[in-house]
């Protein structure tokens, strides 16, 4: 019997090259079993075998996606592999990314089984997870032990072409895609057993999970605007010139404050940056909250402006920004926020 040939792709940091100081390195192609490959050839036993590894800067793809891909495309094409696996990601915003959308595009234009591995607040899951099987992972690389055993068990059984179990039976985030099967029960009978069972106060698990959405209660209006300070807030990615704190044009992993005079140019990778790096102000609208200060209808302006990207950043980064600059804001006597995006 053939083993079954496979395609890693890692990034830099599970490679050992290093972390953010080289996140901008290029696709490399290694005829070798590299990081967490290691792990998933141990799960594998006899039926598989990595007959490569692909690696590439997180910052680098996330930057030059269409040529990161088809570069990486032609280097798994050249192994002729039987199945493709990327990660595991974890909670890593821009690898999760890397690794969904090179899973996608492997999937799509080479014809090749592919899974890969994240936590549930990555946002490639809820940017790839009806694309691709996702196992679902802990929070951290601590967990890494754990993520390879049911990532490597569903990539055995997609390259196979077996058939694959639910979410909760494989260990993959739920796709959100609908399959047909024959109850024992009707559903009326299902119905009635899952309220029995949570009247009882006894397990029930729904057919039909709804999203949980976060609610957040709105703040008191400003009594008079004409004295508030007013602070600018925004996920557009507006730097200065040069992206001096190199925050991620996706998936952000940091935040920057600047001086209201320093607008050079957007730093986010989910829309054209044109009208923006020609007039900053669209994105952060220092110009037309002066007009206001000079007509009396606010207060006052904060002198500086807090900045992210908000492509693809993870809910828990956001409300650790947010969480970080608020108690300046607070500090400095700010009334009121205003929020742009793009």
């Amino acid at each position: 019997m053939n083993k079954i040939k496979v395609v890693h792709y890692i990034n830099q940091f599970f490679a050992g090259i290093g972390g953010e100081e080289k996140a901008d390195i290029k696709p490399e192609f290694r005829n070798e079993v590299v990081g967490p490959g290691l792990a998933l050839m141990q799960q594998f036993g006899e039926e598989a075998e990595i007959v490569g590894t692909v690696i590439c800067g997180d910052s680098y793809l996330n930057e030059n996606v269409e040529e990161a891909t088809k570069v990486i495309l032609e280097m798994v094409k050249a192994a002729k592999p039987d199945l493709f696996v990327a990660g595991p990601a974890f909670n890593a915003g821009r690898y999760g990314v890397a690794c969904g959308t090179i899973g996608k595009a492997v999937k799509e234009q080479l014809g090749i089984p592919v899974v890969t591995a994240m936590y549930v607040e990555n946002p490639g899951v809820d940017m790839y997870r009806k694309d691709l099987n996702i196992v679902s992972t802990t929070n951290s690389a601590a967990g890494m032990r754990k993520a390879i055993k049911p990532l490597a068990k569903l990539a055995l059984k997609l390259a196979k072409n077996e058939t694959v179990g639910s979410p909760a039976e494989e260990g993959y985030h739920v796709r959100g895609i609908r399959q047909n099967y024959f109850a024992e029960k009707i559903g009326a009978e299902r119905a009635v057993d899952m309220l029995v069972n949570k009247l009882k106060g006894e397990a029930f698990e729904t057919e039909y999970p709804m999203p949980t959405f976060d609610h957040v209660e709105p703040g008191a209006a400003i009594k008079d605007l004409s004295k508030a300070k007013i602070a600018l807030v925004t996920s557009g990615g507006m730097v200065p010139s040069g992206n001096p704190d190199r925050i991620e044009a996706s998936s952000a992993q940091k935040y920057g404050k600047y001086e209201l005079d320093n607008m050079g140019e957007t730093a986010h990778g989910g829309f054209d940056p044109t009208y923006a790096n020609d007039d900053p102000n669209v994105v952060v609208p220092t110009d037309a909250l002066r007009e206001f200060e000079a007509a009396g209808v606010i207060g006052s302006i904060h002198p500086y402006y807090y900045s992210t990207t908000g492509n693809g950043t993870s809910v828990k980064n956001s409300k650790a920004f947010a969480a970080e600059f608020t108690k300046e804001l607070v500090a400095a006597g700010v009334d009121g926020v205003i929020l742009t995006s793009t």
